[in-house]
């Protein structure tokens, strides 16, 4: 019974990570390529700090031209 036991706890980790896996692969093809509103939220605001960025560098460029 013991060794039953033993046999079963040395198994658990491979086969539950087997499981996580499959699902985690089996959840990523469903989402299709629109990407979720979350996705599409955090794209627009990288690219509108990317824009301030370079706002603040051509500021900042200017400034140092002055001097």
């Amino acid at each position: 019974m013991e060794a039953l036991l033993l046999g079963l706890a040395v198994l658990a980790c491979p086969v539950g990570m087997g499981v996580m896996m499959w699902m985690m692969m089996r959840g990523s093809g469903s989402q299709g390529s629109g990407g979720s509103p979350g996705d599409q939220a955090a794209a627009q605001d990288v690219a509108r700090l990317r824009a301030e960025v370079d706002q603040l560098r051509a500021a900042r460029e200017h400034a140092e031209g002055r001097r």
